[in-house]
C-alpha cells in the first residue's frame, strides 16, 4: 500500500479526491459497520467511496492499514435486476434450507440473503487462486465485506476503466489481459455476470476485476453462456473505442466453444476468431430436455407443499 500520512488524512475529503487537508476528522459510523468497530475489527470510517445498486462502499482504517468496507444492502433495497437469474445454480447442501428458500419463508429469505452476501467473498478467494487480479478479501462479517483498497501509482483510489483513456496499443494489451481473466474465471467455474468498464479498476499494474456478488456457476446456470458473451462484448466495445480492430473479434464465441469442448485452459492462446458451424437440430434431444425440465418442475412443486418443519 502506497499511503502516506498526508494521503490517509486527505481521505476524509473525497471530492476533489484526497485534497491535501491535514485533519483527523472522520465521518459518522454507518450502523452496519458499528459492530465491527465494537469488536475492534475496524478502527475508523474515513469516507464513503461509492454507493452502488447492491452495496455501499466505505474507506476504513484497520490498525495501520487502509481498506474497503462493502456494506451489502438488504434485498428490498437492492436495485440489482433479475437477481433470481444470477442465483440459479448456487448449491445449498441443507435440504431444509433449500426448501425454505424455494418457498420464500422468513427463514428462507434469511438464507438467500446470507448466500448472496457470501458469494462475493467466495468468488474473490477462488479467483485470486486462479490468477485473476481481484481485491484481496479479508472476510465477510454480518453483511460487511472487508477487502483491499486498490490504489493508483500516487496512492489515490484507482479509477474505473470507464474513466480512463489510453492509446490503441495499451487498449489491445489491457483487452488481452481482461480476456485472460475471463478465461481463468471460466476455468475456475465462474462467469462474472456483470462485467463492464464500470466493474474494472485500473492501477499501475493494469486491470483489476471488482464487484462479484452476482458471479454465476458456469456449469449449473442456464444463462452462463449469454452472460459471458455480454461480459466479453461489454469490454470489447469499450476497448474498441481506442483500438477499433477489436470490434471485429469474436472472443466470447471462441472462449465458450473451447469451454464446451473441454479444451479451455489458462494456457490457451486466443485468436478472437470463430467460424460458425451450422447443423440440423436434434429434435429428439430437445424433446428429452423439455420432458426432463417438466419432471424437475413437478418435483420442485411437490417439495414446496406445506409441511410442519418450516418457520
Amino acid at each position: 500500500m502506497r499511503y502516506t500520512e498526508r494521503t490517509f488524512f486527505a481521505l476524509a475529503y473525497p471530492h476533489p479526491i484526497f485534497a491535501t487537508h491535514a485533519t483527523t476528522a472522520v465521518m459518522k459510523i454507518p450502523k452496519r459497520i458499528q459492530p465491527l468497530i465494537d469488536d475492534g475489527i475496524v478502527d475508523a470510517v474515513i469516507s464513503r467511496l461509492m454507493s452502488g445498486k447492491e452495496a455501499d462502499v466505505f474507506i476504513v482504517r484497520c490498525g495501520s492499514e487502509i481498506r474497503c468496507a462493502k456494506v451489502y444492502k438488504e434485498a428490498m433495497k437492492r436495485s440489482f435486476k433479475q437477481a433470481v437469474t444470477y442465483q440459479e445454480g448456487r448449491k445449498v447442501r441443507n435440504s431444509r434450507r433449500s426448501r425454505a428458500m424455494e418457498k420464500g419463508s422468513k427463514f428462507g429469505r434469511k438464507q438467500t440473503e446470507e448466500i448472496w452476501q457470501s458469494a462475493e467473498v467466495d468468488a474473490l478467494y477462488k479467483l485470486a487462486s486462479a490468477g485473476v487480479r481481484v481485491p484481496k478479501a479479508y472476510g465477510c462479517i454480518d453483511g460487511v465485506l472487508l477487502m483491499e483498497l486498490i490504489c493508483d501509482a500516487e496512492g489515490d483510489v484507482a479509477p474505473r476503466l470507464g474513466d480512463v483513456t489510453m492509446s490503441a496499443e495499451q487498449a489491445i494489451e489491457d483487452h488481452r489481459v481482461c480476456m485472460d481473466y475471463v478465461v481463468r474465471m471460466l476455468c475456475a467455474g465462474l462467469v462474472h455476470g456483470d462485467l463492464s468498464e464500470f466493474n474494472v479498476l485500473v492501477d499501475e499494474q493494469g486491470p483489476v476485476i471488482i464487484d462479484l456478488p452476482q458471479a454465476v456457476n458456469a456449469t449449473a446456470n442456464n444463462h452462463a453462456e449469454s452472460m459471458l458473451a455480454r461480459d466479453v462484448n461489454n469490454l470489447t466495445q469499450y476497448y474498441g473505442q481506442f483500438a477499433p480492430e477489436l470490434l471485429n473479434t469474436h472472443y466470447a464465441k471462441e472462449i465458450w466453444s473451447l469451454y464446451e469442448a473441454g479444451d479451455l485452459s489458462p494456457e490457451v492462446a486466443l485468436t478472437g476468431e470463430f467460424e460458425e458451424v451450422l447443423q440440423s437440430a436434434d429434435v429428439d434431444a430437445v424433446m428429452t430436455e423439455i420432458n426432463a425440465a417438466i419432471e424437475e418442475e413437478a418435483e420442485r412443486l411437490e417439495r414446496m407443499r406445506p409441511d410442519d418443519d418450516e418457520d
